[in-house]
C-alpha cells in the first residue's frame, strides 16, 4: 500500500499551478525569442515581458517601470543592500536590518560590515515583532536604509510595516521590506505603505523557481551589481527569463482571485493545527499568536531536536521542515529563534508546518493524530530528558 504524502512545507516552495505551466509552455518552444531582439520573435517576447511586468505591478499598486526582474529573491535582496551601499559614500552609509531577516539579507549585511560599512542589527520582542524604540535610535544615528522582513519565513510573524515605513520616512530614511512570504498571501500595497524597495518571487505563490523581482520607487537610489547590456532599466543586465516571468505573472493573476478566500481557509486550518499540536505536553508556539501568516505554524518541542521530528514525520508521509530551507542543513540553531531570546537547545527543538492551497482538513487531522506518537517515541530515545536536566529547564 502506497503511503500518503502530505506536503506542509509551502514556506520553502510551492508546486507550480497547472495554469502557470500552461501559460509558460509557448515561451519555451514557439515564442522563444530574446526580448532585446528586433525581429518578430524578439518583439513577441518583449510584449509578453512588459505585459507580465504590468500585471505584477498592478497587484502591488505600483507602476510597471518600478519593477525590476531578477533571478531570485536572494539576488533582489543583495541588489538592495549592496546597491544602496555602492550609491552612498561609505562614511555616510548606515544600514539597519532586523535580527530576524532572511539569510540573504543577513549575509549581505555581514559582507558589507566586513567591507567597512556601518550595520545595525535591530532587536525584536519574544514574538518576533521589531522593537520600534530600537529602530528610532538607529534612525537618530542617521540610518540611510532600513530593511525589515514583512512576514517572517520561519515563525510567520507579520511586522507593522506601515508604522515602520512611516517612522523611516520621518527621518528621510529609505525603507525596504522582503515580502517573499507575504506577497500573494495577504494584501500589500506599496502605495498605501509607502515602501521604497520590496522583494518578491514566484515560487512561493505557485509559480516557477528561478525568477524574482524588486520593486524600486526611485531607480537613482541604488547602483546595479550586474553589468552588461543594460537590461531591466540598466539595473540588472542579462537576458530576461521570459518563460519564468510569464509564469510569475500568471501566478500573480491567479492570486488576485484566490488570495483572500484561501487566506480565510488556511487560517482555519492553521488554528486547528496549532490547537491540536499544543495539546501535547511541553510544546510551545513560536512567533506571534495572531499577527502571523495565514499558513504558518511554528512550534518548539522540549527535549527533542527539530531535525529528528522532521525525519520521523517524513517516515509517516508528512513533509515538513525545522526552519528556513535556505539554512536547514547548517546544523546550527536558527538565528531567528535565538533573536527571540530562546536558548539554543530550545531553538533546535523547533518544527515549521506551513500550509498551502492543496492541503485539506483531512491532512491537518492526520498530522494532529500522528504527532503525539512521534513526539513520545523521540522523547523516549532523547538524551535531553527532564530527568537528565534541571526540572522544567525548557519553558
Amino acid at each position: 500500500m502506497t503511503k500518503r504524502k502530505i506536503f506542509v512545507d509551502y514556506a520553502s516552495t510551492t508546486p507550480v499551478d497547472p495554469q502557470v505551466i500552461k501559460a509558460m509552455k509557448p515561451y519555451f518552444a514557439k515564442l522563444y525569442g530574446n526580448a532585446s531582439s528586433l525581429n518578430d520573435y524578439g518583439v513577441a517576447a518583449k510584449r509578453a515581458l512588459e505585459k507580465a511586468r504590468e500585471g505584477i505591478a498592478k497587484f502591488m499598486k505600483a507602476e510597471a517601470n518600478e519593477l525590476v526582474f531578477t533571478g531570485s529573491a536572494t539576488e533582489a535582496n543583495n541588489l538592495v543592500l549592496k546597491g544602496h551601499a555602492l550609491k552612498e559614500r561609505k562614511a555616510k552609509c548606515h544600514i539597519a536590518i532586523s535580527a530576524i531577516e532572511h539569510s540573504s539579507i543577513l549575509e549581505s549585511a555581514k559582507w558589507l560590515e566586513d567591507q567597512g560599512y556601518k550595520i545595525t542589527y535591530l532587536p525584536v520582542d519574544e514574538y518576533g515583532l521589531l522593537r520600534l524604540n530600537a529602530l528610532e535610535e538607529a534612525l537618530k544615528e542617521n540610518a540611510t536604509l532600513v530593511s525589515v522582513v514583512h512576514g517572517n519565513n520561519e515563525i510567520g510573524t507579520i511586522q507593522q510595516i506601515e508604522k515602520i515605513a512611516g517612522l523611516c520616512h520621518e527621518y528621510d530614511t529609505l525603507f525596504h521590506t522582503d515580502a517573499v512570504q507575504s506577497f500573494g498571501k495577504i494584501p500589500i500595497s506599496v502605495e498605501k505603505v509607502s515602501i521604497d524597495f520590496m522583494t518578491i518571487n514566484a515560487h512561493k505563490l505557485y509559480g516557477p523557481k528561478g525568477i524574482g523581482a524588486l520593486y524600486i520607487d526611485n531607480p537613482d537610489s541604488i547602483k546595479p551589481l550586474i553589468h552588461g547590456g543594460g537590461h531591466e532599466f540598466g539595473l540588472r543586465s542579462g537576458t530576461e527569463n521570459v518563460p519564468g516571468i510569464v509564469g510569475f505573472a500568471k501566478a500573480v493573476e491567479l492570486r488576485m482571485e484566490e488570495m483572500l478566500p484561501e487566506a480565510k481557509r488556511l487560517v482555519q486550518l492553521r488554528d486547528k493545527l496549532i490547537k491540536g499540536i499544543l495539546e501535547i505536553k511541553d510544546v510551545h508556539l513560536n512567533g506571534h499568536p495572531t499577527r502571523r501568516l495565514p499558513n504558518n505554524a511554528n512550534f518548539r518541542f522540549s527535549y527533542i531536536e527539530g531535525e529528528a521530528i522532521v525525519l520521523a514525520l517524513d517516515e509517516e508521509g508528512i513533509c515538513a521542515s525545522s526552519g528556513s530551507a535556505c539554512s536547514s542543513t547548517a546544523g546550527e540553531a536558527s538565528h531567528v529563534l535565538l533573536a527571540l531570546k530562546l536558548r539554543p537547545e530550545e531553538a533546535r527543538g523547533s518544527l515549521r508546518l506551513s500550509l498551502g492551497k492543496y492541503n485539506t482538513e483531512r491532512d491537518v487531522n492526520y498530522i494532529i493524530q500522528v504527532m503525539p506518537r512521534v513526539v513520545k517515541r523521540l522523547r523516549a530515545m532523547s538524551i535531553l530528558k527532564p530527568s537528565r536536566t534541571k526540572a522544567n529547564c525548557i519553558s
